[in-house]
């Protein structure tokens, strides 16, 4: 296994986390990381969302290290410091939202590797969500799952949506695909953004936590999403919409702040999940994992709760 870097002065995670980097079965070098221990009740595979890496979720394995569990995830292709697949490296992109499915595959086949303890467990926050329920669709060898926001739609106004698909769809043909979304960016949300008006947590510790890292690190930053990924990005949810619940135990949690999401979308899902909760964290943004401290305990008491029952 090849060593990848792993930036320990800003994850604030367990000691003994390392990265290595991978190749997905279509050629590109993906970096995954894992936090081990010993005697762990099962390894938390957590798939991140757009713009994220490894390191934004140490504090995350640490709570879950310190309720008995091991955790690995990974930076999906084009962002962290996996393969960027764009000439513009601050441009979110992805050429088929199934290659992210690839990604999943060598991360899997790395967990193996490392013999990581059993059973894995899933943990996949907003754009993650979305990978993550395709995965488990499609045969994900997990005994329970937990979403944090999942991108099951995106929140927009009703007038807006007819023109994100019109102009998504009209960019692949005419040619202008690896354009900014409308309204994006070069420069990421977290460094742009004022702590007071930000969509992302109301933590201010949590969002200067964010901010370093990018500072500290700035080829982990992402800006926003082409409208090639949008449209892949509409495909896919739209796909998943009358796709069955799958026959897990799940608990999902939602901000009841949440403003990049789709909450109706994940309410829809949750109501017809047999085995699934939807539990709303009051006055909680979208990065609900990175919200205060009394809110993180009670979600990681939970996540722990339910994973160790479907154990």
């Amino acid at each position: 296994m090849e060593p990848a870097p792993y930036f320990a002065d800003v994850a604030d995670g367990p000691p003994d986390g390392v990265a290595h980097w991978v190749t997905t079965s279509d050629g590109l070098r993906l970096r995954v990381g894992h936090w081990p221990l010993e005697k762990a009740s099962g390894t938390v595979l957590i798939f991140p969302g757009r713009t994220e890496y490894i390191e934004k979720y140490g504090r995350d394995a640490q709570a879950l290290a310190e309720r008995g569990f091991a955790a690995a995830t990974i930076d999906w292709r084009g962002q962290g410091i996996s393969a960027r697949i764009n000439p513009d490296p601050k441009l979110g992109h992805v050429d088929r939202f199934v290659d992210y499915q690839t990604d999943v595959a060598a991360f899997l086949d790395h967990v193996d590797l490392l013999d990581l303890p059993g059973p894995y467990f899933l943990l996949a926050h907003s754009m993650g969500g979305c990978i993550g329920l395709r995965s488990v669709l499609e045969g994900l060898p997990v005994p329970a799952v937990a979403f944090s926001a999942p991108m099951w739609g995106i929140q927009m106004s009703a007038a807006l949506r007819p023109i994100a698909w019109g102009l998504s769809s009209l960019s692949r043909p005419l040619r202008f695909s690896r354009a900014f979304a409308p309204g994006q960016v070069a420069e990421p949300y977290i460094l742009r953004s004022d702590f007071a008006v930000n969509s992302l947590t109301s933590d201010k510790s949590m969002f200067d936590y964010m901010q370093h890292q990018l500072q500290a690190h700035p080829d982990l930053a992402l800006g926003g999403p082409s409208l090639h990924w949008l449209n892949e990005a509409l495909r896919e949810m739209r796909g998943l919409v009358d796709a069955p619940s799958p026959d897990l135990p799940c608990v999902t949690f939602l901000g009841t702040d949440e403003a990049i999401v789709d909450p109706a979308r994940i309410e829809e899902r949750m109501a017809r999940w047999d085995g699934g909760d939807l539990v709303p964290i009051l006055n909680g943004r979208h990065e609900v994992l990175m919200e205060t401290a009394h809110h993180r305990r009670a979600i990681f008491d939970r996540i722990a709760e339910h994973f160790s029952a479907a154990a």
